[in-house]
Order: structure tokens, then sequence, then C-alpha cells
């Protein structure tokens, strides 16, 4: 096999296993609520944090690719996420268990990043289409089958291991991205936005903070009418300063083609509409109907 069909073997399995973690903790969620005496906020960060530090850092992430090199930069991304995993599956407070999916976040971000400009410059022609492909399924398959895998892992291991496992396949892929990638960057790109990543980031913590928190602080207090003008004011600081800088780290402008509008907010009505559904659907399937994590994970495979 050619070194670079190897170089996609090793991107796909880091992708499928980051992807994974988006979903794969749901049906783990009432078994996790058990040993850790969690309360119902607690579990909703479990599944935030990790979606809230990947979003955050993701476009930036892709920046340090291109000015440090995108294979140092993918290799450390999977040897964060694998850390992070061993420190989620050995968690004992539910505080410790939301810090550590904040860092997969972060290092799954890293990886997702770069995964596609790494396979730019491995895959030329209709081998890039095919390559392409290829990721795409991957991340399709991953998305889809979480629930499953959750659910068997903590019917049979139990829910730490939804963590644990990530440890050896992380190790491989490390040592894989090691012999099998060849370093690139983009020596002419503008930097890293700074600016950028802290009005972002601060805008998306405050409003899911807000939310998260409406039902206990009550939706009209201080707290969280607060939170959520700070969200506002981030979110807008970060339009402003994405639209004054040369090179931003995302060009707001994309906004003014049909088909990314159109793509955008596709893809913000299927993630709202289906991931939203996750936490409370784990919940019920096992609390309420008595289904085991296998059975509820089973039951998510048509929607998912």
């Amino acid at each position: 096999m050619e070194r670079k069909w190897r170089a996609l073997i090793v991107v796909c399995v880091a992708v499928f296993m980051l992807l994974l973690d988006i979903t794969v903790v749901n049906v783990a969620l009432p078994d996790i609520q058990k040993e850790l005496h969690t309360s119902f906020t607690d579990l909703q960060w479990v599944v935030d944090a990790y979606a809230l530090m990947l979003a955050a850092t993701m476009l930036n992430a892709g920046t340090l690719g291109d000015l440090l090199g995108r294979k140092r930069v993918f290799t450390a991304g999977i040897a964060l996420f694998t850390l992070a995993s061993a420190l989620c599956g050995a968690a004992t407070t539910p505080l410790f268990l939301v810090l550590a999916r904040g860092g997969q976040g972060i290092g799954g971000a890293i990886m997702f990043a770069v995964s596609l400009a790494i396979l730019s410059q491995e895959f030329h022609g209709h081998e890039r289409a095919s390559a392409f492909g290829i990721w795409g399924a991957t991340v399709g398959l991953a998305v889809a089958i979480g629930p499953l895998v959750g659910g068997a892992l903590t019917t049979w291991v139990g829910w730490r291991w939804i963590f644990f496992v990530n440890v050896p396949i992380g190790v491989a892929c490390v040592a894989g991205a090691i012999r099998e990638l060849h370093e690139s960057r983009d020596e002419q790109h503008g930097g890293f936005d700074l600016p950028g990543f802290v009005t972002l980031a601060a805008g998306l913590f405050a409003l899911v903070l807000g939310l998260l928190r409406g039902n206990d602080w009550g939706w009209g207090s201080g707290r969280v009418l607060g939170l959520f003008g700070a969200a506002a004011v981030s979110l807008a600081l970060f339009a402003a300063v994405e639209l004054t800088r040369e090179e931003p780290m995302f060009d707001l402008r994309l906004f003014r083609v049909p088909t990314f509008t159109g793509a955008q907010i596709t893809a913000l009505a299927i993630s709202a509409g289906m991931f939203s559904q996750f936490l409370y659907l784990a919940l019920y399937l096992q609390n309420v109907l008595g289904y085991s994590p296998i059975g509820a994970g089973v039951r998510f495979l048509p929607l998912s």
C-alpha cells in the first residue's frame, strides 16, 4: 500500500475517534449520573463542554497548522485528545469530567481543523476526490454509530471505557502520524487571530452558560440576562474583528454566497434539531422506559 493511503487511514481513524465522542457519551449519561452523583446541569456540561471547545478553537487550530506545520499540529492534537480521554475515564467528580471533556474538545478541534489540509497535500486529481469521499463517509459513520458503541461499552465494561478505549487508538494514531504524514505549512498565512478567538470563545461560553442555567437561575434573572447580553456583545465584537482583519480566521463575507449560507442554515437546523434531543432521549429511554445502555443505543440508530 502506498504511503499516502496509509496516511489517509491514520487521518480517518483519528477523525472517527474524535467525532465518535460527540455522540458516544449520550447513552452513558445515566450511569455517569449515578456514579458521580451529578446534577442535570452537570450532565449538560459533560456534553456541551466538548462541543463548546470544539467550536471555539477549530478556526484558529487551522491557523496553527498553517504556521507551525500541519503534521506537527495534527500529532499534538491527537496526543492532547488521548490524554484528555484518559483523564475523562479516571474522573471522580463532575467538574473533573467536564474539564477533561473540554480538553478533549480542544484536541479534537486541532485534529479536525487540519485533517482536510493534510489530505489535500497528500492527494491530487481524482484521488483527492476519493480521499475526501472516504473522509466524509468516516464522519457520517462515526456520528451514526456513536450511541450504539457507547451503549455496548457501557453495558459490558462500564461507562469509563467509552473514554479509555480512545487511549490505545490515540497512541497508535500518534505513531502512525509521525511515520506516515508529510509536513506542510502555509508560510504566507496572516497569523493567529487572538482577538477573534477571545471574542468567539467568550460569546459562545456566555451563551451556553445562560442556556444551561436559565431554569435554575430564572430566565428573567439578572445573571441570565447578563450572560445573554455578554454573549451578544462578544459575538458582535467577533464579527467586527473578522470584518476588519485582512486575513480573518473566518471570512464573514462568505455569507454573501447563497449556496454557502444555505448550507450553513441546513447544517445548523440538523445539528440543533438532532443533537439537542440526545441528552433527553438517553435519560428517558433508560431512566423512564428501563432500557439498558445498549438497548438505548440500538434505538438511537434510526435517528442518527
